[in-house]
């Protein structure tokens, strides 16, 4: 059960960016299966004010807490978050995992004030907002760092402190660190991706984990009427990371599970009713972080950001915080080892091809990387990207004050081509040990604000008060079905600046959920044209040119 409420407005700190804007010749939209009809409806975004060309932070009342000092490596690694409208009132609330602490809701009330609202023991790891059930209310599921994954099922009750029940997903028995959901089957039912984080449990367990035999790895669990049927892709994992990509172009969504500790990432290919295991990649990183799916060119395609630890300076002092550590964590590269400790972006070729091109775009190190997302933060129509930082533990950096390695979050400015330049004027450069990391639009501005959960330091809101450009938004809504976000379903928008693609996720980056709300920056020069929906099942609906500054919800 939910307990202790209290309202309270959210405190202010921080500041700095401008827009700019490209046009290029019009794609035609990209029709590949059947058409469905579909309703469309608008009401307009707020005005967004004020314009100060900076993101502003204010600080929530929550801070993840882990037993120490000293801070076990671990501990360091932080807890989860994620965004949904858990009361269905139209705005997004905030929910913040915990480790050794009560998790948190963060309830929206408008005009940048919450109510904190604390439930359950913490222990979370990865952290999601779906409807579980069908029954049109989003669930919280947490993936328990020891034990199988937690829900916290929505009952609608009024009353916000009786609003959700523990209990627990049907025949899900396995614990995971990562989650992420799909609709593989395209039947109407959100389906379960989990992988473990196998060193955290040897760790804690000891031998017993040694006994486990068939209980950890990466599992698909398929919803199946009330319960779950899983399938086993994997016997080990040290899973920090879970995306959906289309690896193979056949428009159904393929599993990549990125994995730490030296761990090759595995990807895994749908074919037919089951799994095949694929490496599509020639280069990939070496201790996976982060995950993040995102058209940075307005190709109509898909690149896969995997963030790594590698430090974004080499000047001495950094490489002196640095280089103890790696000395430990890094292992020396055979000539067929596609590891790499750095940053990867991933991008397919019209050969078929995927590329690394992490060096080419200028993001091959962001230091000591968390979550990781892509997002279009200044409204030109391409999406920029925003990486969180930090770490501490016992062994790792005993040579620095606290046990510490201190860093800025860096933000990335997209060049309009799909290359980035930092953009440290947005005055995103915190250095409060962020973790998880979601963006969405908390005051319905047509502007992205930011969420992170640190670690020992508050959480943070961080207001985008960026000039220029709008925004359309959308929200889908797939009737019949128990996935009535229509999750796994592909947006396309044609704009005189390109073709924009979102994807409507469940997850991303590092233990972040997502919110189901698609954003679309629009510069102030651009003209719009159709929208059109793929549906997780393949069909296709139309929708005629959105108004710009407005909030569409598409029904089907």
């Amino acid at each position: 059960m939910i307990a202790s409420t209290r309202t309270i407005p959210v405190l202010l700190v921080l500041a700095l960016v401008s827009a700019c804007a490209t046009s290029s010749t019009q794609p035609p939209i990209p029709v590949t299966g059947s058409f469905v009809p579909a309703t469309s409806t608008a009401r307009p975004l707020a005005v967004a004010v004020p314009c100060e060309n900076r993101f502003m932070p204010y600080a929530l009342p929550f801070t993840t807490e882990i037993a120490g000092p000293p801070y076990e490596v671990l501990d360091g690694n932080g807890s989860g978050m994620a965004l949904g409208d858990l009361d269905g009132d139209g705005r997004t609330d905030i929910v913040l995992g915990n480790l050794d602490g009560p998790n948190a809701i963060f309830w929206n009330l408008g005009n940048w004030h919450f109510r904190r609202q604390t439930f359950g023991e913490g222990g979370l790891r990865s952290v999601t907002i779906v409807d579980v059930d069908g029954d049109s209310l989003l669930d919280i599921v947490g993936a328990h760092r020891y034990a199988k994954p937690i829900l916290w099922h929505n009952t609608g009750n009024a009353d916000r402190q009786q609003r959700f029940v523990q209990t627990s997903l049907p025949d899900v028995n396995n614990p995971a660190y990562a989650l992420d959901w799909a609709d593989f089957d395209g039947d109407g039912n959100l389906d379960l991706v989990a992988g473990s984080y196998d060193t955290e449990l040897l760790k804690h367990e000891g031998m017993i984990f040694t006994q486990r035999g068939n209980g950890v790895g990466v599992f698909v669990y398929m919803r199946r009427g009330n319960t779950y049927i899983s399938q086993r892709l994997a016997e080990q994992a040290d899973a920090l990371a879970i995306a959906l990509p289309d690896v193979n172009g056949d428009g159904r969504p393929d599993i990549m599970i990125g994995n730490d500790f030296n761990r090759p990432d595995y990807v895994f290919v749908q074919k037919g009713d089951g799994w095949e295991k694929s490496m599509p990649f020639s280069r990939i990183t070496e201790n996976t972080m982060s995950l993040a799916l995102g058209d940075i060119d307005n190709s109509g395609s898909s690149a896969i950001f995997a963030a790594d630890m590698k430090p974004y300076h080499k000047d001495t002092l950094t490489m002196a915080e640095w280089l103890p550590m790696m000395k430990r964590l890094t292992k020396p590269l055979s000539a067929d080892d596609p590891q790499n400790a750095e940053n990867a972006l991933q991008i397919q070729g019209a050969d078929g091809r995927w590329h690394d091109v992490a060096y080419e775009r200028m993001i091959d190190s962001s230091g000591w990387s968390w979550s990781s997302k892509f997002g279009d933060l200044d409204n030109d129509g391409f999406l920029d990207l925003y990486v969180v930082n930090g770490m501490l533990a016992r062994g790792l950096f005993d040579h620095l004050p606290n046990q510490e390695l201190v860093e800025q979050n860096l933000a990335f400015h997209n060049d309009t081509h799909g290359g980035f330049q930092p953009a440290p004027q947005w005055g995103l450069g915190l250095t409060a040990s962020g973790r998880s990391m979601s963006m969405v639009d908390l005051n319905e501005d047509g502007r992205l604000d930011i969420v992170i959960n640190n670690v020992g330091s508050p959480a943070m809101v961080l207001e985008n008060r960026l000039c220029g450009g709008q925004a359309i938004e959308v929200d889908l809504n797939w009737n019949g079905t128990n996935n009535r976000s229509a999750i796994g379903a592909h947006l396309a928008l044609q704009t005189s600046v390109g073709m924009l693609t979102r994807d409507v996720t469940a997850s991303s980056g590092y233990l972040s959920g997502d919110s189901t709300r698609v954003h679309f920056g629009v510069p102030d020069s651009a003209t719009i044209g159709q929208l059109s929906v793929r549906w997780p099942d393949g069909s296709i609906s139309m929708v005629d040119p959105p108004q710009i500054q407005t909030l569409v919800t598409v029904t089907r």
